[in-house]
Parts: C-alpha cells; sequence; structure tokens
C-alpha cells in the first residue's frame, strides 16, 4: 500500500509533561529572594548611605589638595555664615526686644530688619551659593574623571535656551518640593515623621545632582534611579536632614547652604548601591545567570517624587504658552493623565532638558525594560 494511504499510528497519551517542558517552564520562573534576605539588604544598603554621608576625610582632603576649591568653599561658607547669623540676630535678640512694644516703628522694625536686610542677603546667598557650588561639583568631577570628561560643546543660541530652562525647572523643583514637605508636615499624627523622611530624599537629590547631569542623565534617569536605590539615598540625605530640622525655616536653608558644597563633594566619591535594583544580591558561583528578584512584599522603587512631578508637570502646562495639539490630547479614547502616567513626565523633562522623552517600553508590573 502506498504511503498515501498508510494508517498513522495514535500518538501515546501523554498525561504530564514531559521533564525537558518543566524543566523550561521552571526556569522560566522569576526567582525571588526571601523577605528576611531582602530586608538584610535594604538595611545594608542603607547603611552604606550613611556611611558615605559621613566621610567628611573625602571633604578635607580634596579641599586641602586644590585651591580652586578651596576658595570656593571659603566664599560659600562665609557668605552662608553671614546669612545664618543675621537670622539668628534677628530670631534671638532683635525680635524679643519689640515683641511687646506699642510704638508703630518698633511694632513693624522686624518687618524692615527682614525687608531691607534679611531677604535680601539671603537671595544674594543663594544665588552666589548655587553659583558656587556648580563650580566646586565641576572641578571635583574633573579631579576624578579627568578635563576630557567634563569638556562641553560650544554654547550655542539652543543650548542657551536650554541653559535657562533647567535654571527656571531647578527653581521650580525646589518650590514644589518645599510645598509638599509642608504640607506632609502640616498632615495630623503622620505628617511630620513622612516629611522628615521625604526631605530625607530631597537632600539626597540635589546633593547628587550634579554628578547626575555631568554624566547626562535626564530627569526621568535621575528620578528613577534614586526611586529604585530609595534605602541609599533615605540614609545619605538623613543627616543633613536632621541638622536642618530645629530651626526657622529660614534658619535650616541658610544652614543647608553652609553644608551643601560638603555633601556635594561626599556625592562625588560616593557609590550607590545596588547596581541593578532588579537583581541586587550577588549570585552563588556557577548561578551568575539566575536573576534573583528582591522579595514581592519590599517594593523595588518607591514614588517618592510623584506628587512633585504632577505639580512640575501641572505648572508647567500653565506658563506654556501656545500649547500644540498634544496640550488638547488626542482622539484615541486614552485620558491624558494616564499616559502621563505611563511616561515619566515627558513634558517637564523637555522643558528642562531639551530632549525626548524616554519612551521605552513598559513591562508587566510597570516598569520599563533595563537596557
Amino acid at each position: 500500500m502506498s504511503s498515501r494511504h498508510s494508517v498513522q499510528q495514535p500518538r501515546p497519551f501523554q498525561a504530564y509533561p514531559t521533564h525537558r517542558t518543566a524543566q523550561t517552564s521552571r526556569s522560566l520562573y522569576p526567582t525571588f529572594l526571601s523577605l528576611p534576605d531582602t530586608i538584610k539588604l535594604q538595611l545594608s544598603f542603607a547603611s552604606q548611605g550613611l556611611l558615605e554621608a559621613f566621610r567628611w576625610d573625602k571633604v578635607v582632603a580634596i579641599i586641602s589638595s586644590d585651591p580652586e576649591i578651596r576658595a570656593n568653599v571659603f566664599k560659600s561658607v562665609l557668605l552662608n555664615s553671614l546669612s545664618l547669623t543675621s537670622i539668628y540676630a534677628f530670631d534671638l535678640l532683635l525680635q524679643p526686644l519689640v515683641a511687646d512694644q506699642q510704638k508703630w516703628f518698633h511694632r513693624n522694625v522686624g518687618w524692615f530688619y527682614k525687608a531691607l536686610w534679611l531677604l535680601p542677603v539671603i537671595c544674594v546667598s543663594l544665588y552666589l551659593n548655587s553659583s558656587w557650588c556648580g563650580l566646586i561639583a565641576k572641578r571635583t568631577f574633573v579631579l576624578q574623571h579627568g578635563s576630557r570628561a567634563a569638556q562641553q560643546a560650544p554654547v550655542t543660541y539652543t543650548g542657551l535656551l536650554t541653559m535657562l530652562a533647567t535654571s527656571a525647572y531647578r527653581v521650580v523643583m525646589v518650590f514644589t518640593s518645599i510645598v509638599v514637605g509642608f504640607a506632609l508636615g502640616a498632615v495630623p499624627f503622620v505628617g511630620p515623621p513622612l516629611g522628615f523622611c521625604f526631605m530625607c530624599w530631597v537632600d539626597a537629590y540635589y546633593c547628587f545632582e550634579f554628578i547626575w547631569i555631568a554624566r547626562g542623565m535626564s530627569l526621568s534617569t535621575r528620578v528613577r534611579h534614586l526611586e529604585e536605590r530609595w534605602a541609599y539615598y533615605f540614609a545619605f540625605g538623613l543627616p543633613s536632614a536632621a541638622l536642618c530640622m530645629w530651626g526657622s525655616s529660614l534658619a535650616n536653608a541658610a544652614l543647608f547652604a553652609l553644608l551643601f558644597p560638603a555633601y556635594i563633594i561626599m556625592a562625588m566619591n560616593a557609590r550607590p548601591v545596588p547596581k541593578d535594583p532588579y537583581s541586587p544580591a550577588s549570585s552563588p558561583a556557577g548561578t551568575e545567570d539566575i536573576i534573583r528578584h528582591p522579595s514581592p512584599f519590599v517594593p523595588i522603587r518607591l514614588p517618592i517624587f510623584a506628587v512633585v512631578i504632577f505639580l512640575n508637570d501641572w505648572f508647567v502646562r500653565i506658563i506654556s504658552v501656545g500649547g500644540g495639539p498634544g496640550a488638547r490630547g488626542n482622539n484615541t479614547g486614552t485620558p491624558r493623565a494616564t499616559r502621563q502616567r505611563r511616561r515619566m513626565s515627558e513634558g517637564v523633562e523637555n522643558a528642562e532638558e531639551g530632549r525626548e522623552s524616554d519612551n521605552r517600553p513598559i513591562t508587566r508590573g510597570g516598569r520599563r525594560k533595563i537596557d
């Protein structure tokens, strides 16, 4: 009989998958660390962040070895000490003297002191301190990575506009961060601890912002980098936040400005951990190809700056002049707010960086693929 009319033998019924199939499926299933191991890892990351926030030996060594850094640190310390002295002179000496006075001039002498002396000194101090801290950060970066790493392209008209947009954006982000911090502090019971934790991350962000920008990291990359290493950066910002929480708002700001150059130098010498937040533990020998994720009960990324980014988006949309078609949404039926949650503040990043947004595909769980 020809092969065309041959009867095929029925295949035996397979009640269970073969060993090879089961092994392949098991290898595709993600491997997770236990909850105690994940907590120990996060505590170790926090301890390293706290340790690197106390590396005053690095600060002293770099300041003493480079005259340019030493000169800028000296000017910053001198000016911020003047601001701090002026603030405490008003709080401790002048204000108690005129507290119970009846004459109009005596009752308003504090207002005149603030308007004619204190606020101008603080504004000038913040502006100059920002400039000097930028020079300190650039010089420290050059000492670590060489002059070629810090070379910049010639400033064009577009580059000048981008620099102005970056400066304006930083002011907006500082303002929104302060607003969120005060709003959290006003919540009864849990508000003050939440506000303090938030300020720890804010302090750490601004200490590391210079080196992140020098490495070409966009806004979304900077925020994601901090939020995925939340334990380390919380501990790094803990000392500065703890030191700047006991006085008035102006005194705390002046004290942080006084400490800011030192923490920039510490941040330049820091090594944030983990390198890969999605596989933070070192693999045993022979299992390097196995990715061990943290426990599902401990978040990999905390949305620390979600409210700040939302406020920045809102502010940028308000000040935008003649928004394009994208400002009115599209006809796909997808709400604009939903699309903005899927992408990391595209409008704000373009305003601050002058770049395209981060359009990498989003995997299950809302995480972007890592290159």
